[in-house]
């Protein structure tokens, strides 16, 4: 019993983890404004920023593969909330001391993209490796984790801004900054695990020599294009269809998309033992289809509001879902096939709102022509899971 106590402080430190990751992705993008009046930054760079995030969350996610192992889970998840907690602090003191304010900003956000990026490979092993029972209902609560995190950090911001002014937007950013930095403490003193050891875990090379794994891979990358198409155009469909400002379309869209995604992980996570995760995928793909194409065919602005929060929940348990399947078909996969399925859900979130934005501008600036076409992850997802469960079925049968 002690021994489960323990553990749970372990799940505590893993869910602030997630809660870092979610205002290292989501509090930068509420500064843009304020870093173009204050800094004189254009626009056009500005979107670089997000595309620096990403890009080095991804590079991590690779090189992780190599050095994950060797220098040990605990050493890598401290140093991801010490780089995130100092990463997220410079970003109000390098601006003001570099030569130009924004390769501060870039600078900072590459050392919290470094942290975000082993948050994202490594805690889902160190949950998987603890002494739990129902280990796809633990992942899904995890990952549930991300959406409170982000919805707190847009609200919370806001709360802040309207109260204190947006210019004291430095006060909340080492506000920020302390819980990382607390929870690198968590991790010191937590009881870690480790998955299988390197001479019993898969390599690489027998990783991707298994159809199994490519197409988990492929259900990666749909589970992170799905998810992350309808989130970074959220506030859009809300600002049209509320004709509300911008303001309160950038906190109504994510916010409801966000608050629909994390209550469908914590349903999951909670009657998960009585559900076949499979069968809840196939389900939430075919609602995530019908969502895209609500959003993207319905006449009625309301109708495309109700497609995006709903989209939140169909997405919600695709991810965490993923893992779970992967966990279960290569229990041998050891931390090289957590680091490959984070690789491959972050290229997917990163590309498919990339994607949307180009088919949208060819197409004169209507945006349901890219989601419209952004409905074939969901549609190659559900396919990827009837394949999956045939297999599942054939395996069983013999």
């Amino acid at each position: 019993m002690t021994k489960q106590n323990n553990y749970k402080k372990t799940l505590i430190a893993c869910y602030l983890g997630f809660v870092t990751q979610a205002i290292s992705a989501n509090f930068a993008p509420l500064l843009f404004l304020t870093f173009k009046n204050t800094y004189g930054i254009t626009l056009e760079k500005i979107a670089m920023i997000p595309m620096v995030f990403y890009l080095t969350q991804l590079f991590v996610d690779y090189a992780a593969t190599e050095f994950a192992d060797k220098l040990g889970y605990r050493i890598c998840v401290v140093a991801s909330q010490v780089l995130s907690a100092f990463g997220i602090a410079f970003m109000c003191i390098l601006p003001e001391i570099m030569p130009t304010p924004f390769s501060g900003i870039l600078i900072s956000v590459i050392l919290y993209a470094i942290g975000s990026g082993l948050i994202e490979v490594l805690v889902s092993p160190i949950v998987e490796a603890c002494p739990f029972e129902n280990k796809s209902g633990m992942m899904s609560l995890l990952h549930s984790f991300y959406c409170w995190g982000a919805m707190g950090v847009i609200l919370g911001s806001t709360l802040f801004f309207t109260i204190f002014g947006i210019n004291n937007w430095k006060i909340l950013t080492l506000i920020w900054a302390i819980i990382p930095l607390y929870n690198a403490f968590n991790f010191i003193k937590c009881p870690i695990d480790r998955l299988p050891d390197s001479d019993e875990s898969m390599g690489i090379r027998q990783l991707f020599q298994m159809p199994l794994f490519c197409l988990m891979i492929l259900l990666m990358v749909c589970s992170g294009a799905s998810e992350a198409c309808m989130a970074q155009w959220a506030s859009a469909f809300t600002e049209s269809a509320l004709g509300v400002s911008k303001t309160v379309g950038d906190l109504a869209g994510p916010c409801l998309f966000a608050m629909f995604m994390g209550i469908s992980r914590m349903l999951y996570g909670k009657f998960s033992e009585k559900l076949d995760l499979i069968k809840v995928m196939l389900s939430c793909g075919i609602l995530c289809t019908v969502c895209y194409l609500l959003a993207s065919l319905s006449t009625l602005p309301i109708l495309g509001l109700i497609g995006c929060a709903l989209c939140g929940s169909a997405v919600g348990i695709m991810w965490p879902g993923s893992i779970s399947i992967s966990s279960q078909n290569c229990p041998r996969g050891g931390t090289a096939m957590f680091a490959f399925l984070a690789l491959a859900g972050d290229l997917g979130a990163m590309i498919s709102p990339a994607m949307v934005g180009s088919l949208a501008e060819r197409a004169g600036g209507n945006l349901k022509i890219g989601l419209f076409v952004a409905t074939v992850f969901p549609i190659v997802l559900v396919f990827g899971l009837l394949l999956l469960k045939k297999k599942s079925h054939t395996t069983a049968t013999t």
